[in-house]
């Protein structure tokens, strides 16, 4: 068991504390397996469109497994989002994928 230092702990949890929503937004769009330049695009289109609730709903998505974004479509997130079956995160979600994806 690896222990981690006091300072170390504090410092991560006063960086997580500061995150801002989109920030927040973006880490967990990566960590749901979306391309940093897509999960950027998207959270700066999302963060002010769903409300905080929803947000964590849609974070939770992150907790079903980090994913190599390479393998991950915007496609298949989108049938992720649907799973939540709220639809205004899948029509900000899909709209905001949509834009994105037309940028590129």
């Amino acid at each position: 068991m690896k222990i981690v230092p006091f300072s170390v702990l504090m410092a991560s949890i006063m960086l997580a504390s500061c995150a801002t929503p989109q920030t927040r937004v973006e880490t967990g769009l990566m960590d749901a397996g979306l391309s940093p330049r897509m999960a950027a695009c998207m959270a700066d289109r999302m963060v002010d469109r769903l409300s905080l609730v929803q947000l964590k709903r849609l974070q939770s998505l992150a907790r079903v497994g980090r994913t190599d974004f390479e393998r991950v479509t915007v496609d298949g997130f989108l049938y992720k989002v649907r799973a939540l079956e709220d639809p205004e995160i899948f029509a900000v979600t899909s709209k905001a994928a949509l834009v994105c994806a037309l940028d590129s």
